[in-house]
């Protein structure tokens, strides 16, 4: 929360349904097409605390995104450490919330991730991802997992995002 004292940086709301996660000028043209009772997949259960727990934080000048992640219970791959498809989910998220925030619309086409060291249970890591180019409807953004106290790399992703041609 420091981050966002000087304005530079500012915190999203938790949020259930995608359409609570975009900028207001985009809500209603995806109003329309997505339901509202609909629960986006990283707020899937009902109970805090046991799947995705996060945070993020966006600035918008920068083309930066960072995300406060404590891995639950029910994400557990390996014992007493954190499936690796979680791992790439918020890595996902992160990074395209980034590019939503850079350039509107827009949907995978490329996530390549190199996990380095297992992330515990119950620990918090920061999932901090950035836009690195800007080429027509392609965006090359990357992103890393790190410790906390930034001491321990986690995991690397490079992912490509494609703005969305409307219909």
């Amino acid at each position: 929360m420091e981050m966002t004292k000087d304005g530079t940086w500012k915190r999203l709301p938790s949020y259930r349904n995608f359409l609570d996660h975009m900028p207001e000028s985009m809500v209603q043209e995806h109003a329309e097409n997505g339901n509202r009772e609909n629960r986006m997949f990283l707020r899937n259960t009902d109970e805090e605390g046991k799947g995705f727990e996060y945070v993020m934080f966006v600035n918008s000048s920068e083309k930066k995104m960072v995300c406060v992640f404590q891995p639950g219970p029910y994400l557990e791959g390996p014992p007493g450490f954190a499936h690796g498809g979680s791992i790439a989910t918020m890595l996902d998220s992160t990074l395209g919330g980034c590019a939503i925030l850079a350039a509107g619309r827009v949907m995978t086409a490329n996530l390549n991730v190199n996990y380095k060291n297992p992330v515990p249970l119950g620990s918090v890591v920061l999932v901090e991802t950035k836009v690195d180019k800007i080429e027509g409807r392609k965006l090359l953004i990357s992103g890393q997992v790190r410790s906390i106290d930034g001491e321990t790399l986690h995991t690397e992703a490079t992912g490509e995002r494609s703005t969305v041609l409307q219909a």
